[in-house]
């Protein structure tokens, strides 16, 4: 058997696009990814919080990825999308992304980790970036994204 390559040295990334940069999301955290949808606004929380949607019965937070990171309001677009994230601290919690562009699996010999002692705010985000045919994908810290502040 030729084909018995070790699995466990390779992780697998939904590759984001937000404006001219990409993102890795860990696809262990994705539990679903939805076109964009009416959100309910909610008064008196942080600005990159857009509000709730109900999906499937349940009500989700639903937080802007580009407000958070300190970009650009979000413009919506056919390739808008929410992705519905499960986080063990935060449970589950929807983030707006201008597009899902791939799923990419990268061995860990491919993913190097990022210095965190920089003071803008969008490296606080990114832990590692990982290296592929097409380039550089910054992979997000999905724990730091859902981090509250402000």
């Amino acid at each position: 058997m030729e084909n018995t390559k070790k699995f466990a040295d390779t992780a697998q990334y939904i590759v984001i696009s937000m404006g001219d940069e990409q993102f890795g999301i860990d696809i262990k955290y994705i539990d679903n990814i939805v076109k964009m949808q009416h959100i309910t606004r909610v008064p008196n929380v942080a600005s990159y919080i857009k509000g709730v949607i109900n999906l499937r019965g349940e009500v989700l937070p639903v937080m802007s990825l580009r407000l958070k990171m300190g970009l650009e309001a979000d413009v919506t677009t056919k390739n808008t999308r929410i992705i519905i994230l499960r986080l063990e601290q935060y449970g589950m919690i929807g983030i707006i992304v201008d597009e899902v562009k791939e799923v990419l699996t990268l061995e860990e010999t491919c993913i190097e980790k990022v210095a965190s002692d920089s003071k803008e705010d969008r490296d606080g985000f990114v832990f590692a970036v990982g290296k592929c045919e097409d380039g550089l994908v910054s992979l997000l810290d999905l724990n730091a994204v859902a981090l509250e502040k402000e």
